[in-house]
This record gives structure tokens, C-alpha cells and sequence, in this order.
């Protein structure tokens, strides 16, 4: 991998391999330096990789390593702060925790906790050689004094000269571990060690001493590491979780404790770590107590405080909403934690990439999103030409709630104004909180009592903005509305290909109608019906075609097929039937029908390949004359009520062979006759046996017997098991002669 240069004429070194070893003391040493002059609290530095444009992480400090674990590998275009640091070749601020959800959505999902963050790129003037971000607490200012920009530039560019030095020299020093990462001692129920330099605590009266007064308290105190590994817990605390003081140190607390591996409790202690701020959460000890845990963090792990809980749980400092959750929504003492797992993340992402048009992402916002959330009424905004359009919404009493905002101007001042034109979210804890900050909505309150304004904003604009409603008065606590903006961010791009698809599906539907006949003409001596069902997958538009043709001195019919459901397939169904039809009122016999449009596909230079089944109709002497190009033959009736499959000579495919003949077949057509033309989306699915599924449709023939055409095609539709799945485009047309 070469490093990242803003300029051609400069010469680039390869940049070092994250995972091979290059001068790993220096980046430690000066990470952890430049970490205590500017006192952030965690940090790490990215490699490029080489051949690959990849960031891969070197030293994590401050923080378990276990908390970066979505970003150990980061590509260069993902929408992560050390990726835009590189790319960008600048430094990235993110100053808070709305911010990040405003900025980096999927960031902000897995860490949805108050901290700041910066992000350096690792370069020289010549190359980029990876990045480093830090974070602090939330209690930071609001931006980078001068003295911390100095630091923090000061310390990236000795990283890179160092790492040039290195590659210059070739140097392969030894790897280094993680300068937050504590050695773990020798097997479960062993003592942590002391740091380098720490008194023996047997040899020191004072910590003995220190020892015997937390002994004596009622409540259980427990002190963890970064990574959550016990290193001392009181007899209280073991009693309390009914457990060995002997056993808890050096193994991590929900590990020894089986009844707190419970990811909710250990988000919070994620969530202490991150934004050092005091955490708390409930756990119910078998059978049935509740202890309460604080969770006091610093910059070396936390103090946990265990006591007897109060009657009811008591809400986390900075957690879950203080009026608890709507009904279906997460329970007390819950929150919103429960959103932030990598798998939940994963499974919503996945999901909303599965959304096709703007009633799926309705939804799924609907369905998925909202009782986690909490929520039991979603609307989903945007705007046109400066007007308010309701693209849907679900969990209203009175669809007229929301409706009779649908067309009106767009107020820049009011809640859906500011989040649809300025991408700022809005959060309304009462109704009199909404009403003051926009009386016309006071019409659509309905039965809900609180309000959060998301905007919908990918590749930098806004495409909607998403409301969810509460039915009870609702506290939005820091947490709670970066995970909410979050999820905004998440949405908005799953609406954007909704938009596109259902505008691209539109015009799709609008093609497909031209190119079709609006109705089938009449033709003296033949009654006739016809469907067409497009594939349920890609944009329910293909190359399938049907059509009647009054010409002289015979009328005609044909059905096609044409390779692909798309525009490209339709367009050229499109020339294939116009020209058969034009061959058609030439005059010629249909195995000259059928060569002349092999000839012309084939003059068109397209790859794509068609079938055909060419009918024309003399009902005078009671007799149709037919030619195919690898089309699946046809189902015929005949009027003493038996059915069958005829098997009509044919030629190949059109536009394959430019020599190709089709030759011609004669079919008896008296009275009452009935001609079944379809294509193979009827009876051809990857788990359908052909024959099977031809048998069923002659036995559905012969039983149905002189129904109405119209209702024999939709019985022959509803017994075809393809046509139930759709993989492809059926095209259906019956013929009876009178």
C-alpha cells in the first residue's frame, strides 16, 4: 500500500503494515504522551494496509480494545472519522454525542454515550501513513483549545517521521501490546498484580489498613480494571452477589456472576468508560432481590458500589426516560441500550437495505424501530416545490391527523420545517412544549403527548424528516436522542433508494403500458383475453409481450419473450413487437415473420436473445398456421372438451443464428377451439418440474371447461405454482375460436 499523496509529482514510500512490525514503541509511546497532554482518555492509532485501502488498528489506549471492535479494520470511504481524517488530510472534530449521530450515524449507534472526539491524519508532507483520534469526556468545551491542536498536530507528525525513518532503515523492532492492556493473571481467582513500582500491599500498613476499614462497610464496594476484570471486592460485595471474595479477582465481574451476563448491565459499564460520568443499573439476584450498582469510572477503570435496591429500580443518571415508556416499549431501567448492540445495529442495517420502496421503509420504521424506541406513532415527511408532502405514517386513531397537513407551505420555524430545510432535530416533551414552539400544530396533536423531529439527511442534504410520537409526556435524555438521530441517519438512506426506486418504478409502469396494448382489437370469428404479470423481484418491468394484430388478409397473434425484467428488455420488446407486427401487414407467412425478426435483433448489435410464437388465424377454412423461435409451446382445447400440449416444429431463439429457419405448422381451429400462448414465467421456477407443471395446467384446461375467458385466465394463473412465486414475468394470452 502506498501512502495517501495530495500530489502527483511527489515521490510516496509504501506505508508500514498495520499488522507487521514497525516502530510500535514509538506510536505507544508517543500516543499515551500526547494522551496525557491534552488529557484525553482514550485513543488509538490506524496503519494504512498495505495493497489495500484499509486502516487497520496499531495501539489502542485508555479503553478495552474490545470497544473499537467494529473499527479494527476501517476502509478508507467509510463514514468514520479516522477515514475522513485520512482521505481529507485534516483534522476531524465530533463534539459531543449529537454531533457524532448527526455526522457519523452508525458510530453513534454502537457508542451512544456524551464523549468529544478528534481525528488526525499520520502524514508527512510526502505521504499519508494512517491516522489517530482521542476522545474525552463530555464535560470537555465545546471545541480544541490552541495549545491541544498544537499538541495533538505536534504529536501525529513525530509519529510519521518516525514511521518514515523506520521504512527508510527497514526496521523490524519487536511487536508492543496495548498500553491500557494489563497483563491478566495466571488463571481465574488469581490476584491482579500491582503496576510496576506499586508497594506489596502485604508490606504496606497503610493499604492494610485501607483494607480493613472498606471490610467494614455495609455496602459492597468492587474496583474493576479497564477490560472489567475484578481487582478487589469486599466481603459485602460477595455476599451480596452470594459468591467467593476469593474467586472474583482478575476475571471479569459478569463472567463470575452469571446472573449479570446480561448485555444491558454491561453497556453500562461501557457507557461509565466512555463518557466518565457515574452510571447505575438493577439486577435481580436469584430468587428474586434487586441489588443496585453505581458505577464510579476514572481514567485507570471503575469503583462499583452494590447495595439493596430500593422498591422500585432507579433510573440510570443519564439513562432511560424518567416518565418510563410507552406501552410495548423497553421496561424501567432499560433504555435505549438495547439499540446499541453490534448485532441489533447489523440486523437494522441489513433490513433497511431490504427496503424496496417508501411504504417498506414505513414499515419497517413502523415494526422495527418504534417498539424499541418506544414510540406508537410514526410519520414520515418530505417536501416538494416547497410544500409539505406526508410520504406516509402508521399508529394514528384519525388518519386525518396527519393528512390534513399533507400540500401545505413549508414553515421554516416550525419542527418538520427546521428538521426538512436545516437537518436540526427537534425533541417536544409535552404537548405545551410543541404548541409554544408552533401553534398551528396544535390540529395535529392527537392522542400523543410527546415528539421527536428526525432529520432524514444523507450525502449532506435532507430527504424527510421522520416524527415519532409518544402517547405520554416523555424526558429525552442526551443518550436517548443521539440513538434516535441516529437511527434518522440509518432511515434517511434507506428512503433515499426508496424514493429513487418507487420514481425509477413509476416510470418503469409507465413504459411497460406503452409498450403493451391498452386492449386486444376484435377480430371477426376469435374471442380473446390476455394478463400480464410482471416479476415481483428487480423493477416489475420485462421483456414479456402479447399482442393482437387485425392485418389483411389474416389477423395474427404473438406472444414473446425478451431475455431480462428491465428497462433495456423492455425497450427492445418494444421494437420486436412493433416489427412483427409491421412484417405481419406485409404480408409474409409466419416462418417469414420469424426470420426477418431474427435478422433484424441481430442487425440491432444487442446481447440480449427473445422467443417467439407467431399465430396467424384463418377462422374461414378453421385453421391457424404457427411458427416458433424457441418459445414454449402451446396449450390447445379442442371443442369436444379434450385438452393437450401441442409441440409445433420450431427454430431457435431469435438473435442467435442469422441463417436460422422457422418453420411452419398447421393447427386444426373449429368452433369452441381454445389456444393457450404464454411465456415461461407460467411454469418454470427453480423447484417446479416443467412437466408437472404443464400436466396441471392441461388438467386445468380440461376441467374448466366453456368458462368466460377472462375467468379461465385467472384460473389457469392461480394453478400454476410459478406464477404464485413471480421469479419472472408471465405473459398470458387465450384465444377461442366462435
Amino acid at each position: 500500500m502506498v501512502g495517501v499523496s495530495d500530489g502527483e509529482p511527489r515521490a510516496v514510500r509504501p506505508t508500514p503494515a498495520a499488522g507487521t512490525p514497525v516502530d510500535r514503541p514509538l506510536l505507544s509511546r508517543e500516543l499515551t504522551a500526547v494522551m496525557d497532554e491534552v488529557r484525553a482518555h482514550s485513543g488509538a492509532v490506524y496503519l494504512l494496509v498495505p495493497g489495500e485501502p484499509v486502516l487497520e488498528m496499531t495501539v489502542m489506549a485508555g479503553l478495552p480494545r474490545a470497544f473499537a471492535a467494529p473499527w479494527e479494520r476501517v476502509g478508507l470511504n467509510a463514514p468514520v472519522p479516522v477515514a475522513d481524517a485520512v482521505r481529507e488530510r485534516r483534522l476531524v472534530w465530533v463534539g459531543g454525542d449529537q454531533d457524532m449521530a448527526r455526522r457519523y450515524p452508525r458510530v453513534a449507534l454502537v457508542l451512544p454515550y456524551p464523549f468529544m472526539l478528534a481525528a488526525l491524519p499520520v502524514a508527512t508532507e510526502r505521504a499519508v501513513y494512517g491516522a489517530v483520534f482521542l476522545t474525552w469526556p463530555a464535560a470537555h468545551a465545546p471545541d480544541l483549545s490552541e495549545h491541544e491542536r498544537e499538541r495533538l498536530t505536534a504529536a501525529c507528525a513525530r509519529m510519521a517521521r518516525g514511521l518514515e525513518r523506520a521504512l527508510r532503515r527497514d526496521r523490524r523492532p519487536p511487536r508492543e501490546a496495548d498500553p491500557s492492556a494489563a497483563s491478566p493473571p495466571d488463571g481465574p481467582g488469581a490476584a491482579a498484580s500491582p503496576p510496576d513500582g506499586a508497594p506489596d500491599a502485604a508490606d504496606t500498613a497503610d493499604t492494610a489498613e485501607a483494607a480493613r476499614m472498606v471490610s467494614r462497610l455495609p455496602y459492597g464496594l468492587v474496583s474493576l480494571d479497564l477490560d472489567g476484570r475484578v481487582a478487589y471486592a469486599n466481603q459485602a460485595a460477595a455476599d451480596l452477589m452470594d459468591t467467593s471474595a476469593d474467586a472474583l479477582p482478575g476475571i471479569e465481574l459478569w463472567s463470575a456472576v452469571p446472573w449479570l451476563d446480561d448485555p444491558v448491565h454491561e453497556d453500562r459499564y461501557r457507557a461509565a468508560l466512555v463518557s466518565q460520568r457515574v452510571t447505575s443499573f438493577t439486577a435481580l439476584r436469584p430468587p428474586g432481590e434487586r441489588l443496585s450498582f453505581r458505577l464510579y469510572p476514572s481514567y485507570t477503570g471503575l469503583t462499583v458500589r452494590i447495595d439493596h435496591a430500593r422498591s422500585a429500580p432507579a433510573p440510570d443518571e443519564h439513562g432511560p426516560d424518567e416518565h418510563g415508556p410507552d406501552e410495548h416499549g423497553p421496561g424501567p431501567g432499560v433504555g435505549l441500550s438495547r439499540l446499541v448492540t453490534i448485532s441489533q445495529v447489523l440486523s437494522l442495517t441489513e433490513a433497511l437495505t431490504r427496503a424496496v420502496g417508501v411504504r417498506d421503509v414505513l414499515r419497517l420504521v413502523a415494526d422495527d424501530i418504534a417498539p424499541a424506541v418506544g414510540c406508537r406513532g410514526v410519520v414520515l415527511l418530505a417536501s416538494r416545490a416547497g410544500r409539505l408532502h406526508v410520504l406516509g405514517h402508521h399508529g394514528y386513531a384519525d388518519p386525518r391527523t396527519v393528512e390534513q397537513f399533507d400540500g401545505m407551505q413549508v414553515i421554516t420555524r416550525a419542527p418538520n420545517g427546521r428538521a426538512l430545510v436545516g437537518g436540526e432535530p427537534a425533541f417536544f416533551e409535552t404537548p405545551e412544549e410543541l404548541v409554544r414552539a408552533c401553534p398551528p400544530a396544535r390540529a395535529g396533536l392527537g392522542e400523543f403527548s410527546a415528539w421527536a423531529y428526525l432529520p432524514l439527511i444523507t450525502s449532506g442534504r435532507p430527504v424527510g424528516t421522520c416524527v415519532l410520537a409518544y402517547l405520554r409526556p416523555r424526558r429525552f435524555s442526551g443518550e436517548e436522542r443521539a440513538v434516535l438521530t441516529s437511527l434518522a441517519g440509518l432511515v434517511a438512506q434507506a428512503l433515499e433508494r426508496a424514493q429513487l426506486y418507487d420514481a425509477t418504478h413509476r416510470v418503469a409502469h409507465g413504459l411497460q403500458g406503452a409498450l403493451l396494448p391498452h386492449s386486444l382489437p376484435q377480430l371477426p370469428g376469435i374471442e380473446a383475453a390476455a394478463r400480464y404479470l410482471p416479476a415481483a423481484q428487480d423493477m416489475d418491468i420485462g421483456g414479456d409481450f402479447y399482442d393482437l394484430a387485425p392485418a389483411r388478409p389474416l389477423p395474427a397473434a404473438m406472444i414473446g419473450d425478451v431475455q431480462g425484467h428491465n428497462v433495456t428488455a423492455a425497450g427492445l420488446m418494444g421494437q420486436l413487437r412493433t416489427a412483427v407486427r409491421a412484417y405481419c401487414s406485409a404480408g409474409q407467412s409466419p416462418r417469414e415473420v420469424m426470420s426477418s425478426t431474427n435478422r433484424l435483433l441481430i442487425e440491432l448489435g444487442t446481447e440480449l436473445f427473445a422467443s417467439c410464437l407467431y399465430l396467424r388465424l384463418d377462422t374461414a377454412h378453421e385453421e391457424a398456421m404457427v411458427a416458433r423461435a424457441g418459445h414454449p409451446p402451446p396449450l390447445l382445447r379442442d371443442p369436444d372438451g379434450r385438452a393437450r400440449v401441442l409441440e409445433p416444429a420450431g427454430g431457435p431463439l431469435l438473435g442467435i443464428d442469422p441463417e436460422a429457419t422457422y418453420p411452419q405448422t398447421g393447427i386444426g381451429l373449429g368452433p369452441g377451439t381454445v389456444l393457450v400462448l404464454y411465456t415461461d414465467g407460467l411454469v418454470e421456477a427453480s423447484d417446479v418440474d416443467l412437466d408437472d407443471a404443464l400436466a396441471g395446467l392441461v388438467r386445468c384446461l380440461h376441467e374448466a371447461g366453456d368458462v368466460p375467458l377472462e375467468e379461465l385466465a385467472d384460473r389457469l394463473l392461480a394453478r400454476s405454482d410459478a406464477a404464485r412465486r413471480r421469479a419472472d414475468d408471465i405473459a398470458l394470452l387465450l384465444l377461442r375460436a366462435r
